[in-house]
């Protein structure tokens, strides 16, 4: 997982187990939302993946903002983070109920 290799180093533990942990939400909360038995769980569920990407985008931002992390791997990362919350919008639109 890139945001593991990313932060292999960072002496910043604190910082380094929050972006861990936020990126390891966001595959656990599709995960667990597929997992339950209606879309609107699933939905709520995508809804908080969505949240985690953000969480990993600013504590990016943090990290290259203080030199902890080379910028242009953080940027890289921080563009994935912003398709990855697209395509998870959409996919929340699509399990929205059509009125």
């Amino acid at each position: 997982m890139a945001v593991y290799r990313l932060t292999s180093g960072l002496q910043d533990w604190a910082l380094r187990d929050q972006l861990r942990r936020a990126a390891v939400s966001v595959a656990s909360n599709i995960a667990e939302g597929a997992e339950r038995n209606s879309s609107a769980e699933f939905r709520h569920f995508i809804g908080i993946a969505k949240g985690s990407a953000a969480e990993v985008r600013t504590q990016l931002y943090l990290l290259s903002d203080l030199k902890f992390a080379d910028s242009a791997a953080t940027q890289g990362l921080v563009d994935e983070t912003k398709v990855l919350g697209a395509k998870l919008e959409a996919l929340r639109q699509s399990l929205t109920p059509k009125s």
